[in-house]
């Protein structure tokens, strides 16, 4: 055994004992998140959602000693002062199962991000699942992360191909662990967009980053107009690779400006002519209000979570 495959083994062994105990943690906004944190009574972790929930510090004595023993072989037992420890990465519930993903804050330009927009995302997915489902013979999830889509997909329809697909290995490893966690199939394959996932598709799914970010991270940087670049690369990117009938499910966030929606400006113009029968629709109104204080945003009036569905007309 590797390495790698010794460290895998740890994570996967640890979040099982932890489901076993009824760990469960929803994970807040990085704003919620750093203002709970700063509170004098959570400086440090008391309990296992502490720990791998809330990113806390904590004494040693705090876990038992074979969970100790996990983390440290799994690599995710960092030293922090005073004698004290720190998980580096979170555990999630969502849907039922967990995932492993970059712990607070995510600073890394390779993190793995995991929060609310994974949650609305999941939802929108698991009503198309519910509605469309049982007709997905493969599926790719663009961007995958800590996987939360594939793992859904792959989890509604275990007779579908399910791809999951991100340029950073961070992400891949981590969709692997979490496929495994929740006992499903599917292959995490390295690729930016589609590059290296040929073929057609009955569905393609993605939650892309849509936020200008300065630092440029991966996971949180969209590029383009007010953040929407990828958002748009992805659609021009998926709608010639859609079986007759498929589906692009695509979740996005929109910087409104002046009243307008400059996303679904850009789409429609985009669709316009194409014989792809298409629905928009906002999610939530009002997503990430910190950002229209400074930087890119000050002349938005708000970003709003969406969804695009696309569907290619199925042959007759």
């Amino acid at each position: 055994m590797t390495d790698t495959d010794a460290q895998d083994h740890a994570l996967l062994e640890l979040a099982r004992t932890l489901r076993q105990q009824g760990y469960r943690f929803i994970t807040p906004t990085p704003m919620t998140h750093s203002r709970v944190n700063s509170r004098p009574q959570n400086r440090r972790a008391e309990d296992a959602v502490g720990v791998f929930g809330w990113s806390r510090p904590f004494a040693a004595d705090l876990l038992p000693a074979q969970t100790m023993a996990l983390m440290a072989t799994a690599g995710i037992l960092e030293p922090k002062n005073n004698d004290h420890w720190q998980s580096a990465l979170r555990l999630s519930s969502l849907a039922g199962e967990l995932f492993w993903h970059s712990a607070f804050p995510t600073d890394a330009p390779d993190a793995v991000f995991f929060g609310p927009d994974t949650y609305r995302y999941a939802n929108a997915l698991r009503d198309w699942l519910a509605r469309h489902g049982a007709g997905v013979q493969r599926a790719v999830d663009i961007g995958s992360g800590s996987g939360a889509g594939a793992v859904l997909i792959a989890r509604e329809c275990p007779e579908a191909e399910v791809l999951a697909v991100d340029i950073n290995p961070a992400a891949l490893r981590l969709t692997r662990l979490n496929a495994e966690l929740a006992g499903v199939r599917l292959e995490a394959r390295h690729s930016d967009l589609l590059d290296q996932a040929p073929g057609e598709f009955d569905l393609i799914i993605a939650n892309p980053p849509y936020l200008i970010d300065p630092s440029e991270r991966a996971y949180r940087h969209g590029g383009g107009p007010l953040g929407a670049g990828l958002s748009l690369r992805i659609v021009e990117a998926a709608l010639p690779r859609l079986s007759p009938g498929g589906t692009l499910l695509l979740y996005t966030g929109v910087a409104m400006q002046n009243n307008r929606d400059p996303f679904l400006t850009e789409i429609t113009q985009r669709l316009e002519g194409r014989g792809l029968a298409w629905q928009y629709r906002e999610l939530d109104p009002d997503v990430f209000g910190e950002e229209l204080l400074d930087g890119a945003y000050t002349e938005c009036d708000r970003i709003a979570a969406v969804v695009l569905e696309v569907t290619r007309p199925a042959v007759r």
